[in-house]
C-alpha cells in the first residue's frame, strides 16, 4: 500500500511538471516556429553588413531611452494606485517590480504580473492581492487605451487594414460562415453545461470562503482606481507610459535609411497592429510582432527584405534591454533588507 501511495504521488508530481513544462515550452515553440518560417530564406551576411555597418546606432541607443522611461513611469503609476488602499511601497521598488517583471515574461509568458505583486510583498509587506488588483486595473485601463487608439487609426487608414487582413488570411466573415445555425447552437448549449458544472464544482469546494476573500481582495485593487488623489497625474502617466513606447519604436525608423522617410501615419499603424499582436503569448511578442509589423510595413511599400531585416533588427536590441533592466533590480534590491512583515493576506 504504501508503494502505491508513494507512486501514486510520483505521478501525480510528474503531471504536475509535465503540464508546467508543456505551459513553458508551448509559446517558445510557437514565437519559433513563426519566426523560422519567416527568416528560412534570409541572407543573414546582408543583414549583418546592415547591422555593423549601415545602421545608425545613435538613433538606436536613444529609442533605448523611452524604453526605459515607459517602465519607469509604469512604476510611478503602480504606486499611485496602491495608496488608495493603504499601501505605500518605496517608489523605486515600484520600479524595479516593474523591470524585473518584464524580464521574467520573457523566460514564463504572462508571468511577470505575479513576479512584480511578489517583490513588493517582499520587499515592502505589500498585500500581494491587493497589488495584483491594482495590475488588472492596468492592463484594463491599457487595453481601452489601445483600443479607442486602434479604433482611431482603422477609420482613418480602412484600406490598409482591410489589405492586411486580406493578406494575413484574417476573415472573420469566412470563420464565422463556417458555422451552420446547428453549429451555433451545440456551441451555445455546451458553453452553457460547461459555465453550469464549473458553477456546481466551485460550490462543493471547502475553500469556497477562502476563494470569495481572495477575490474581494482583488476586487479592492480593481476598485482603487476611484481613491487616487490625483487623476489628473494618472491620465498623465498613463499618456507617458504608451507615448514612450511608441517613441521606443519610432525612433528606431531613422537607424536604417529605407525607413527614415516613412510617415508618421506608417509608424502608428505598425505600432498599433505590432501592440495588438503581442496578445499571443510568447516571449516579448516574438514572431507574431515580426509578422506583424513586417506585414504592415510592406502594405506600406518597403521590400520584402528591407521590412524582414527591420523588424529582426529592432525587436533584438530592443528585447536585449529587457534582461538587462531585469538584472540591475535583481541586483539593486539584492542591497535591501526583506520586509519583516507577513502577508496573510
Amino acid at each position: 500500500m504504501l508503494c502505491a501511495a508513494k507512486l501514486q504521488l510520483f505521478l501525480m508530481n510528474s503531471n504536475k511538471t509535465l503540464k508546467k513544462t508543456i505551459n513553458i515550452a508551448i509559446p517558445f515553440v510557437l514565437g519559433g516556429g513563426i519566426l523560422w518560417w519567416m527568416y528560412r530564406d534570409t541572407d543573414f551576411h546582408a543583414m549583418e553588413e546592415t547591422l555593423l555597418h549601415e545602421m545608425d546606432w545613435g538613433w538606436m541607443l536613444f529609442s533605448l531611452v523611452f524604453g526605459v522611461t515607459a517602465q519607469m513611469f509604469r512604476g510611478i503609476r503602480w504606486k499611485q494606485t496602491l495608496e488608495p488602499l493603504d499601501e505605500h511601497p518605496r517608489m523605486m521598488d515600484c520600479i524595479h517590480a516593474v523591470f524585473i517583471s518584464y524580464a521574467s515574461s520573457l523566460v514564463i509568458p504572462r508571468s511577470g504580473e505575479l513576479s512584480r505583486c511578489g517583490v513588493l510583498a517582499r520587499y515592502d509587506g505589500t498585500s500581494f492581492l491587493k497589488s495584483l488588483g491594482t495590475v488588472v486595473t492596468e492592463r484594463v485601463i491599457d487595453s481601452l487605451l489601445v483600443l479607442f487608439i486602434t479604433l482611431v487609426v482603422i477609420l482613418s487608414q480602412v484600406a490598409i487594414f482591410s489589405s492586411f487582413f486580406d493578406r494575413t488570411g484574417t476573415n472573420i466573415g469566412e470563420i464565422l460562415r463556417g458555422f451552420t445555425t446547428t453549429g451555433y447552437i451545440v456551441t451555445a448549449i455546451c458553453l452553457v453545461i460547461t459555465l453550469v458544472f464549473l458553477w456546481i464544482l466551485m460550490k462543493r469546494f471547502t475553500f469556497m470562503e477562502k476563494l470569495k476573500d481572495m477575490v474581494n481582495k482583488v476586487k479592492e485593487g480593481i476598485l482603487s482606481l476611484s481613491g487616487v488623489k490625483n487623476k489628473g497625474l494618472f491620465v498623465f502617466y498613463t499618456l507617458a507610459i504608451w507615448v514612450s513606447y511608441f517613441l521606443h519604436y519610432w525612433i528606431t525608423f531613422k537607424c536604417f535609411d529605407f525607413t527614415e522617410n516613412l510617415s508618421f501615419t506608417v509608424a502608428i499603424v505598425s505600432f498599433i497592429i505590432g501592440s495588438i499582436s503581442v496578445i499571443v503569448p510568447t516571449p516579448n511578442g516574438a514572431g507574431p510582432w515580426h509578422f506583424a509589423v513586417k506585414t504592415i510595413l510592406i502594405l506600406y511599400g518597403l521590400a520584402d527584405t528591407d521590412a524582414v531585416t527591420f523588424v529582426l533588427i529592432v525587436h533584438t536590441i530592443q528585447t536585449a534591454l529587457v534582461p538587462l533592466l531585469g538584472i540591475f533590480s535583481l541586483v539593486a534590491l539584492s542591497f535591501r533588507p526583506v520586509h519583516k512583515k507577513v502577508d496573510n493576506e
